[in-house]
């Protein structure tokens, strides 16, 4: 049994595989001060709600943006579930791609992993665009190697910058409104936020799409996504389990790698 670890800026996810198919997906809100005790303590009874316990598991692998809470994630699948847990990023982990960068390591480790999922599930080149924290737009050849790509604030983050920045706007929801031309405040920043955000989307993938020069699909995953999936015919797949699915690929590309931790 594997447990998948996806840890983003504002939400971590946890997934149990069975090596045929997904039983269980939990999302949590992402803070990187909790305790590898604190995680088994979420975990447990979300568990226990499928029949499974701790003793269940024998693999993990872990991905995460986030430094700070790497080390308890790594407590928790040592502590808990008694393996050492692979970790997207370090050397020894085998993703099955190259990566075209000036600076491969610096390149967001869930980045890689929707390149890998996305390779093997969509032919040709690919353009995965993933809403969360940030909006990222990622290049994969196509044969899977991930050619670079384009980070702009995530919507939410610049709804609250929004907020934050100007006295006299306040904190709205992300939606989509009606028309385009707003009649108050909240309509009109809410118009600016949703529309603005599909003039970004369908922007960025024109100019990508030109620059590259060859035809390319677009992928949309991320939590974010499917409002946006739904008013541009820019995103030709919208795949929100993209993510997993590439941890799940990469372990079972490294597998003999993942076993007990040392004495």
């Amino acid at each position: 049994m594997l447990l998948a670890i996806d840890a983003g800026n504002t939400n971590i996810v946890f997934a149990v595989h069975d090596g045929k198919q997904m039983l269980a997906e939990w999302r949590a809100v992402t803070q990187a001060t909790r305790t590898a005790d604190e995680y088994a303590v979420l975990l447990q009874p979300l568990l226990q709600l499928q029949g499974l316990t701790f003793a269940d598991f024998d693999a993990a692998i872990i991905a995460t943006v986030v430094p700070a809470a790497l080390f308890d994630l790594r407590q928790l699948c040592r502590r808990y579930l008694k393996c050492e847990p692979l970790v997207v990023g370090d050397p020894d982990v085998d993703l099955g791609i190259q990566i075209h960068t000036d600076r491969p390591a610096a390149v967001g480790a869930d980045r890689l992993v929707n390149a890998v999922a996305a390779h093997a599930t969509y032919k040709g080149a690919l353009i995965v665009v993933d809403f969360g924290t940030a909006t990222t737009f990622d290049i994969v050849d196509e044969n899977g190697n991930y050619e670079g790509g384009v980070i702009a604030p995530g919507v939410n983050l610049s709804a609250e910058a929004l907020h934050q920045g100007a006295a006299m706007l306040p904190r709205v929801a992300v939606q989509r409104t009606q028309n385009v031309i707003g009649k108050d405040t909240v309509p009109a920043m809410q118009s600016g936020l949703f529309w603005g955000y599909i003039g970004l989307i369908e922007g960025l993938v024109a100019r990508i799409k030109e620059e590259y020069g060859k035809p390319m699909t677009v992928i949309g995953t991320g939590g974010l996504a499917n409002p946006f999936h739904r008013q541009t015919s820019v995103i030709d797949h919208l795949d929100p389990d993209l993510t997993i699915r590439g941890l799940i690929m990469i372990h079972a590309r490294n597998a003999a790698k993942c076993g007990k931790p040392a004495a």
